[in-house]
């Protein structure tokens, strides 16, 4: 037993995590008996929340969550949250990967970026009315950045917001915004004072997505779901509280959440285990486990995850502010799934390009499909690359 006041030891909350999380799910048992069985998708972009009953489930599995104290495990407790050491936070997503559970790819932005970026840079009063209802599903929340001409150069977006009293007028045009069309708010950063240089004059607003003025229509992708959009604000009416950060100091909030960005796509879809495990099975059956050249493609696999989960974890041990080094933890992510699926197209063949009906096989292409769009959210590769020789290496900067 844990003494009072002293977090449960590790044994003990991952037997919690597995008593609760049985109660809602059924657990898999392992790589050979869970084949044929259930979704065979292999998709890391929440491309099907198109219907209300995928949202429905989800939001079902974080209300359970929260009513058993896991609903944000290192939290703060005075928003809600259980007070834990961020490694319990990873023997969850850890034991959450062992079982047939909801997509939460639709919440990625809510809980691993949003979530974090308020903590840092939102009022006392923000964190109160937002943080919980963030964690638990209640709202769901999406990112309003690119746009049609500012993408990798983010800074130069056209987006304009002017007051307007007690509050901002917004127009302009966002694109690849991932999931607007299931969510209810969006946090959009805007230009409100034009004659200050393109970073200076930036600031960041926590919109209603169904606010007069607001268009939103799906993008669809190469692999026949809409996981983007485009949003279209005209004169969208913003009350000044809902202004995340001071005037004109948005960019430093717009940092911050691609900071926490790129650490959840490195520790919650690069590193995913059970996709590892899917691919070893795939292996397993459509190809020869005794192949050495085989056997090679998958070890190299396994060896990719432990380093992208390695790297991660050591960026994050300390529970400081995310630095320009996680900026690595999403380029191993990008490298890993690349890796997995050139071993699947190898194995899988002509499966991999035209359906054979077989379970576990075709599935496949819908990772390689979605890869490049992963590839470019969050920044691109090459721009971390810059990222991390500039700023964690501190090499001569790219010739500009």
């Amino acid at each position: 037993m844990a003494e009072q006041g002293a977090p449960p030891r590790i044994e003990e909350f991952r037997a919690q995590v597995v008593d609760v999380l049985s109660a809602f799910a059924r657990r898999r048992t392992g790589h050979g008996a869970q084949w044929g069985v259930g979704d065979d998708r292999v998709s890391v972009v929440a491309e099907r929340y198109e219907g209300a009953a995928e949202l429905a489930a989800l939001r079902r599995y974080r209300a359970h969550l929260v009513a058993h104290g896991l609903g944000w495990v290192d939290g703060p407790t005075e928003f809600g949250g259980r007070g834990l050491p961020t490694g319990y936070a990873a023997v969850l997503r850890e034991i959450e990967s062992e079982f047939n559970l909801p997509d939460d790819a639709g919440l990625r932005f809510s809980v691993s970026t949003l979530t974090p970026t308020l903590l840092a840079h939102g009022t006392v009063e923000q964190q109160r009315t937002w943080l919980a209802r963030l964690r638990s599903a209640e709202v769901i929340a999406c990112q309003l950045y690119s746009e049609p001409g500012a993408g990798s150069d983010l800074a130069g977006l056209a987006t304009r917001a002017v007051r307007d009293g007690d509050g901002w007028r917004i127009t302009g045009q966002k694109v690849w915004s991932s999931g607007a069309h299931y969510s209810d708010v969006g946090l959009c950063i805007a230009r409100t004072s034009p004659d200050k240089p393109k970073h200076a004059g930036l600031t960041t607003f926590l919109i209603d997505l169904d606010s007069p003025g607001i268009e939103i229509r799906p993008i669809r992708q190469l692999t026949g779901g809409a996981s983007f959009d485009e949003v279209f604000l005209t004169d969208v009416l913003v009350p000044d509280e809902r202004r995340i950060g001071g005037v004109d100091e948005g960019w430093s909030v717009v940092v911050t959440s691609l900071l926490n960005e790129r650490s959840a796509i490195g520790t919650e879809v690069g590193v995913d285990e059970a996709l590892v495990e899917r691919l070893i099975d795939l292996a397993r059956h459509v190809g020869d486990p005794g192949d050495e050249r085989t056997r090679d493609a998958v070890a190299q696999v396994v060896v990719r995850a432990w380093a992208a989960r390695l790297t991660t974890a050591r960026f994050l041990e300390d529970g400081g502010a995310p630095g320009p080094e996680l900026a690595l933890s999403k380029l191993l992510a990008t490298d890993l799934l690349r890796t997995m699926s050139d071993v699947a197209a190898d194995l899988l063949g002509a499966a991999h390009v035209a359906d054979p009906g077989e379970w576990g096989t075709y599935a496949w292409s819908e990772l390689t499909l979605g890869l490049p769009g992963l590839r470019v959210g969050g920044g691109t590769d090459e721009i971390l690359k810059n990222t991390v020789g500039e700023r964690v290496l501190h090499l001569p900067k790219e010739a500009r």
